[in-house]
């Protein structure tokens, strides 16, 4: 269970690292969406929250920061 409640975040912090304009910006939202993920997962897992918003970060704004903005492409949005 533990897998599926952090698979489902961490699926949105990648799908949403590319979020922004530029390099930066994209770089610092994947890096407050995995600092968040992070110190979440940790927490669950009964690690450090701040060790795993530390990595988290970093991985999330390495993301944000290497990705373009047409790396991820969500499609179209759904009308409901």
């Amino acid at each position: 269970m533990k897998i599926i409640g952090l698979s489902i975040p961490l699926i949105a912090a990648i799908a949403l690292s590319a979020c922004g304009s530029t390099q930066s910006e994209r770089a610092v939202s994947g890096g407050a969406i995995g600092a968040g993920v992070g110190a979440v997962g940790s927490t669950v897992v009964g690690g450090s929250t701040l060790g795993g918003a530390v990595v988290g970060g970093a991985v999330g704004a390495a993301t944000g920061a290497l990705t373009d903005r047409s790396d991820i492409d969500l499609g179209k949005v759904p009308t409901f």
